[in-house]
């Protein structure tokens, strides 16, 4: 199963059909109480504010709102052939990307304005493998679009530029509200210390340019639907002098003709003869990595269960392998030759045990 997916509106505390000054209203309030600059040291707080962010950026966002609504999840950007994305805020420090009026107004021109020094945006991957691909594990090569830092200007957007003026290179300004002292990423260089005087010409002023990334990737044996491997270093470029984000690649196991898995166990539905049933006999099961011999006892029954201890998938934890579960359908044929009618009809007499026997109405 792929990981519970967050449901925006209920972190803002809003219904699904508030309006685009409701959602604002309710994200100004909760912003004030989570903000990490009112609450140092709290890492719940600080969880809660990125959560917060998370919604607000979507369900603020028409576009973005529409399309989550119809998907149940943050919208995806376009990435490689084949691939989608979503990109999200990493790193210890935050992102406000558009939020600068609202964290303006709540803590003071400048708020809103991004650290120079981010790591970059993680990227979302999916990938589908098949149930053999999933059990043994598999080294894939896979294309995508990311951005990198541009190598003319070193990420910085510029080609020339000067310190700036407000913060004497700093890159940030002490302000006061009320009773609260707090250090700013000036609003002038965006926490920088630095304006540009003349944009870069490679990346436009942008800092980053997409690159198509062509690598392999090691998926390990065990891997479900809504696991992830992470490939760090390859996801957005990061801002200033920050790191770049990581790869996330998301997995789903593709549906197998077979079998069936829950967790580390799978499941078989095996057909058997009439007389391999009553009397018993040796039979091959299908496993997901060959077959298996199997003795099936005298008067087995239509629907009963028997374990193969560790045919299963092994654990993506503790590498400890599952159970394999053998379903029994017994076959019965659908055309029988009229001389096989009396041989049928005498074993028929000799049952004498009735399997309706207490079914009778009293």
């Amino acid at each position: 199963m792929a990981p519970s997916v967050k449901d925006y509106y209920e972190i803002l505390g809003i219904d699904k059909k508030a309006s685009q000054d409701e959602i604002k209203k309710a994200f100004r309030k909760l912003a004030r109480k989570y903000h990490p600059d009112l609450n140092p040291g709290d890492k719940n707080s600080e969880q809660k504010f990125k959560e917060l962010n998370e919604a607000y950026e979507v369900l603020g966002d028409e576009k973005k709102r529409a399309e989550y609504d119809q998907y149940g999840r943050s919208p995806f950007e376009s990435g490689g052939p084949g691939f989608d994305f979503r990109t999200y805020t990493s790193g210890d420090r935050f992102d406000f990307g558009g939020f600068g009026d609202i964290f303006g107004d709540l803590f003071g021109a400048g708020a809103g304005h991004e650290a120079f020094d981010l790591k970059g945006h993680d990227l979302v991957m999916g990938i589908e493998l098949s149930l053999e691909e999933a059990f043994s594990g598999i080294t894939k090569p896979i294309a995508f679009n990311r951005e990198v830092s541009c190598m003319e200007c070193k990420g910085t957007g510029a080609e020339t530029y000067q310190q700036c003026e407000k913060c004497k290179g700093i890159g940030k300004i002490s302000t006061s509200k009320g009773f609260f002292k707090m250090s700013q990423h000036c609003d002038s260089c965006g926490g920088s210390g630095k304006k540009v005087t003349k944009a870069c010409k490679k990346c436009g002023g942008r800092g980053a340019i997409l690159h198509t990334e062509n690598i392999t990737v090691k998926i390990p044996a065990g891997a479900d639907t809504g696991s992830r491997v992470k490939v760090r270093g390859m996801g957005g470029a990061g801002h200033g002098n920050g790191p770049s984000g990581d790869l996330q690649i998301e997995i789903t196991v593709k549906p197998h003709p077979l079998f069936t898995r829950k967790g580390d166990d799978l499941f078989i539905d095996v057909p058997v003869t009439f007389g391999e049933a009553s009397l018993g006999a040796k039979i091959e099961v299908p496993t997901i990595d060959g077959v298996a011999a199997m003795t099936l006892p005298a008067g087995t029954q239509g629907g009963q269960k028997f374990k193969l201890s560790g045919k299963g998938f092994p654990s993506s934890r503790t590498g400890r392998k599952g159970d394999q579960y053998v379903n029994i359908k017994i076959s019965i044929p659908k055309n029988v030759p009229e001389r096989s009618r009396p041989v049928i009809q005498e074993i028929e007499n000799l049952y004498r045990e009735s399997p309706r026997k207490g079914m009778a109405r009293k």
